[in-house]
Formats: structure tokens, sequence, C-alpha cells
């Protein structure tokens, strides 16, 4: 297995006419490289972003490279619930079946704490709670698909995360960085919860978790508190992060390859898994506590006002 996976790029990616893919948050970014790579390879794309004019000029962006390329914007706001059931509802409308759904949007340490259109906090609430509710409302189009998979973007900061019941907002205490690696985690034990559910009730969906490493994005620059060093890494010592090319393959990998499996987490192979090509990480201890999971899964429900 490790030398199927060796330096596997973008290039491995087969191709794949009929497919649909629906990405979160690529408009820019890792998810922007996503959508680049999949019409690449034939397949067809939706760009989702809250910007209109942010989705003309990423669809532009990839004709411009590929002008072949099967690509549409749909406009959707993962911190606001009833954006993602507007969203939802046009596509069961379609009736199209969705091959991948790739949870990629994500908002990293604003520095104040701040609250999405439900009043959830925004990192817990976009982070965790959109991707539930989107997953949850698709879950009929995936289930039209063979084989279809849903690949959820964790992030190494996950590593330092814990589910804290007692403040799942961040009302008596807001840390950007700790409210961050909360939401981080939640997305690892979603996409693993989701493996066990679709193989408890036959969906045959395979759900992947995936994290990036340490990449050259925007989100980074937008840090604060303890991660404002990370800003400052990330201005004055760029080679310390590879290209957002680069951090998207374990995502892209777990998208596409033969080799990737439901409920297992991908990311880069070097440097504690900050840099490199795919390879499977090391999920952290905490992310394999199933009485904490188990929980999540059930109170996740609640807030997002969906039940799988």
């Amino acid at each position: 297995m490790e030398n199927d996976i060796k330096n596997w790029t973008a290039s491995n990616i087969p191709q794949r006419n009929d497919g649909l893919a629906v990405i979160t948050g690529s408009t820019e970014g890792i998810g922007f490289e996503d959508a680049l790579a999949l019409s690449s390879a034939s397949w067809n794309v939706i760009v989702m972003g809250r910007n209109a004019q942010n989705g003309a000029d990423a669809i532009a962006k990839i004709q411009q490279i590929n002008p072949k390329a099967k690509v549409s914007f749909e406009k959707i706001d993962l911190a606001d619930l009833s954006s993602i059931k507007s969203f939802a509802s046009r596509m069961l409308a379609k009736g199209r079946a969705i091959d991948l759904l790739i949870n990629n949007a994500g908002v990293m340490t604003p520095p104040h704490r701040l609250e999405t259109a439900d009043g959830l906090e925004l990192q817990f609430g976009t982070n965790h709670i959109g991707h539930f509710a989107l997953t949850a409302q698709l879950l009929p189009l995936l289930q039209k698909a063979t084989n279809a998979r849903v690949v959820t973007v964790s992030s190494i900061a996950s590593r330092s995360g814990a589910i804290h019941f007692d403040d799942l907002q961040s009302k008596a205490s807001y840390v950007p960085g700790k409210a961050y690696s909360q939401s981080k985690l939640a997305n690892l034990m979603f996409a693993l919860e989701l493996q066990r559910q679709s193989e408890k009730h036959g969906w045959g969906i395979a759900s992947i978790a995936s994290h990036p490493g340490i990449s050259r994005t925007n989100l980074l620059i937008t840090g604060a508190g303890k991660w404002s060093a990370t800003g400052i890494m990330r201005r004055f010592l760029p080679f310390l992060f590879q290209p957002q090319s680069q951090g998207a393959l374990p995502t892209l990998f777990a998208s596409t390859s033969p080799e990737a499996k439901g409920g297992l987490y991908y990311g880069p192979n070097k440097m504690s898994e900050t840099r490199g090509f795919p390879a499977i990480a090391k999920v952290p201890e905490q992310a394999n506590d199933l009485a904490v999971v188990q929980k999540l899964w059930e109170v996740t429900q609640k807030l997002a006002k969906v039940q799988f």
C-alpha cells in the first residue's frame, strides 16, 4: 500500500467523465486546487462559496487553464443553516446523483468570538455543524451514486483538540486556537463516525478524512493570538510551507484513488505530516473515543437541525 501511495500527484487522478463533485470553500485555497485538479480529470465540478464574484473569478481561472472544464458555481454560506438547506433543496430538485462531496471550507482563528446566523461559535458552527448539516441533507443524492465518497478536511490542529461539551460554543471562554482545534477534531470524528454509520445502515458511502499539512493558504494569515506567529512565518519564512497545490493532494487522493479506503485518514508523509505526498495519517487518540464521538453525533444532529 505504501508503494502505491508513494509520490502520488494530481496526474494520478483517474479520468471521470460522468462524475459530479461538490466542493465547499472552493473559490480559493485548497478547495480551489481540488476543483482545478478534478475538472482537469474531466469531473463535473460544483464550486461553492459565499461570494458569487469570487465564484465567477475561480471558474474563469479554471477555464483559462482548462477550457474544457465542466464547472459551475453555487452560492452557500456554511455559517447559516437556512443557506445550507436552500442549497440542498436546489440540488435535490435537480435530482442528480453526487459522486463526491468534499467538506473543505473552513474558518480559522478569528481574534474575537463571532457567531453564525444561528448563534453558534463561528469556527465550530461553520467547520463542523455546517458540514454535518450539508452532508445529512445531500445523503439521498450521495446514495443515488455508485460508490460515492464524502471527504472531510481536518487539520493537524486536531491533535491538540478536545470536545468541550460544557462549553461547545466557547461562550465561557474563547481562545481562538482552542476553538479551532475543537472544530477540526470534530471534523475528524464526524468523518470516522460517518463511515461507521454508513456501514451500519448500508448507505454505500465511503467517508474519508484528510488534512493538508501546513500549506500556503490565506487561512494562516488571518490568525491571531498564539496563531499570529504562524501568520508571521507564513509571510517571512515561506519555505516552511508547501504550496497549496501540494497541500490539496491528500484530499484528492482520498477523493479519487482506488487505493483510498473509507474510515481512513490521509495527510502528507514527511516532517510530522506537515508536508510531502499523501500517506495514511495518524489519528489522534481522542478522535477514537467512541463515547465522545457518539455524544457529539447526537448533539450535532440537534444543533444542525438534521437527522441522518
